[in-house]
């Protein structure tokens, strides 16, 4: 039975309440099952895990099945600020007269032992774990985990973004108290039981994954005493390089605000930016909303390198798809400001992206738009015999061909305005082959049941050129999952739920006040679709 499968047959929910924080010694929920796996999520001071440090760390235990075992919950002197309040909810005084981690990380261990760790971007949260015990003086073995994000390209593979709200939401799982560490745990946990049914409990990496914990010993105690403030900054700065210069303040809504509160990563990975990258480019997401990089991200965006071991090869082709996916977005509305061009640029260097590589696509997207704009486009021919007409704006993939006739088609499709692109995803509407050669772009097209088109019918296609077919408003990752939405969730997610990024975009468009982060109030979303109904 299959993920979907199941979120049709599913009828009970095991969430509750948040309550309070616990306290070391008193778990929230305890059962007599065994427990198989330990789900964790953190709240934390930054998101550097060798600067920042736990302010809160739930463990939810669950069976073999994905059912809860026991929970546990705690929080912990910082030893300094909280940091963002308005991101995790934890204020100073919340945090007055709580333990150390090194007093309760014996209780952390106990619960971890022998177990694999359960997270979503399982790297992040390991890493501030592992970080937290070695400061606390514990010699901490190789841990082995398994991790929600990653595994959602296999059980929910048509998202925009990853987040655990989004994965949640395709999956119907039911995230409250969003940003607590007992309630992201929850839902992870929540996600993980999805998995688990979908693959009906023989996931290959899981069950490694238990093997591997399974056979890894644990001290008993800490070796060495724990490290103090002074020590832990001194380590912390220790080799310390950033790569990412630091941007000036930028205006209060920069054009490129815009274009970013609508992309999607799959547009990024379309342009050619590594899988592995996802993570990493989330946190650029965020970092860059805002039209400025802080001293704190930039060292978190190389923190992230670090722990999802990106090459500088990666980095390359990640930073490079990025800038393609935001120039292709500035020149959405046909046109692109001086501002734009100007922020496309900074961002550029910031990212090391030669700009050459910015000038040709902007030029050529623009000739394109040019070209497009005067070119009297006129209706099919009758008979018309090759099915669904090719329109400005497709997406195309090209693999195999006459290398000749491939470059003049492509150079071409682009000067009409046919986006020809390097990735098969589910918005490519054909894949332009000879069938000459069978590689991974053909064998993507096929298990996505994508349309392929000989180049010599492309060509006629591209001669009978039509206009760009009106944009579908209404959307959602899994459109399935729309039943099965929580009557508790209703308000934030309706059965007629646009994508998120949509919403933003017309938002902002329309002049209504919306941040670039969290959840859309409800107001926006309703007006939103009165809008679209009335056009």
């Amino acid at each position: 039975m299959g993920l979907l499968d199941w979120l049709r047959r599913r009828s009970r929910r095991t969430d509750e309440p948040v309550p309070a924080t616990g306290t070391a010694a008193s778990p929230l929920r305890t059962s007599s099952l065994q427990p198989s796996f330990a789900v964790v999520d953190v709240e934390t001071t930054g998101l550097s895990p060798k600067r920042d440090r736990i302010l809160e760390l739930a463990i939810v235990r669950v069976d073999a099945r994905g059912t809860i075992v026991d929970e546990w919950v705690q929080r912990f002197d910082p030893e300094g600020p909280v940091g963002a309040t308005h991101i995790h909810g934890i204020t100073e005084t919340d945090v007055v007269g709580m333990p150390l981690f090194s007093a309760v990380a014996p209780a952390v261990v106990s619960r971890i032992a022998g177990l694999p760790v359960i997270a979503h971007n399982a790297k992040f949260d390991l890493a501030f774990l592992r970080n937290e015990l070695t400061g606390a003086g514990w010699s901490v073995p190789w841990m082995s985990s398994y991790c929600t994000l990653d595994a959602s390209h296999t059980y929910l593979p048509d998202l925009d973004r990853r987040r655990l709200v989004d994965c949640c939401w395709a999956a119907g799982v039911h995230l409250t108290d969003a940003h607590s560490a007992l309630g992201d745990a929850r839902a992870t946990a929540g996600l993980l039981r999805a998995y688990l049914v979908a693959h009906r409990g023989h996931d290959s990496v899981l069950r490694e994954a238990k093997q591997s914990a399974a056979a890894t010993v644990w001290p008993s105690h800490p070796s060495r005493p724990s490290l103090t403030p002074a020590q832990r900054r001194a380590a912390a700065t220790q080799g310390r390089a950033r790569p990412l210069r630091i941007t000036p303040p930028r205006p209060a809504a920069p054009p490129l605000l815009r274009q970013l509160s609508s992309m999607s990563l799959l547009e990024v990975l379309e342009e050619g930016a590594p899988v592995g990258a996802t993570a990493y480019l989330e946190l650029l997401f965020d970092a860059l909303e805002d039209g400025d990089i802080s001293e704190g991200e930039a060292d978190a965006l190389q923190e992230a390198r670090d722990v999802h071991e990106l090459s500088t090869g990666d980095m390359a082709a990640a930073h490079e798809a990025f800038l393609l996916a935001l120039a292709h977005r500035a020149l959405d509305d046909g046109l692109v400001s001086r501002d734009e061009r100007r922020e496309l640029r900074d961002v550029a260097a910031l990212l090391s992206v030669p700009e050459s590589k910015i000038k040709a696509v902007l030029d050529r997207a623009e000739a394109a738009r040019h070209a497009r704009l005067s070119a009297a486009l006129g209706p099919l021919p009758d008979p018309w015999l090759h099915g669904d007409p090719l329109r400005v704006g497709d997406k195309v993939v090209f693999t195999g061909c006459d290398e000749q006739h491939r470059e003049r088609l492509e150079r071409r499709a682009e000067e009409l305005g046919v986006r020809v692109i390097s990735a098969v995803s589910r918005l490519t509407v054909m894949l332009v082959t000879d069938g000459s050669f069978s590689g991974t772009k053909r064998a993507r097209a096929e298990e996505l049941g994508t349309r392929h088109v000989h180049p010599e019918t492309f060509e006629v296609m591209l001669a009978h050129l039509q206009p760009a077919a009106r944009p579908v408003l209404l959307q959602r990752p899994v459109e399935t999952a729309r039943t099965h939405v929580s009557e508790a969730s209703a308000d934030a997610v309706t059965a007629s739920a646009p994508a998120p990024s949509v919403v933003r975009a017309w938002a902002i468009a329309a002049g209504l006040e919306v941040g670039v982060r969290g959840r859309l109030p409800k107001h926006v979303i309703e007006a939103y679709l009165e809008a679209s109904q009335a056009s």
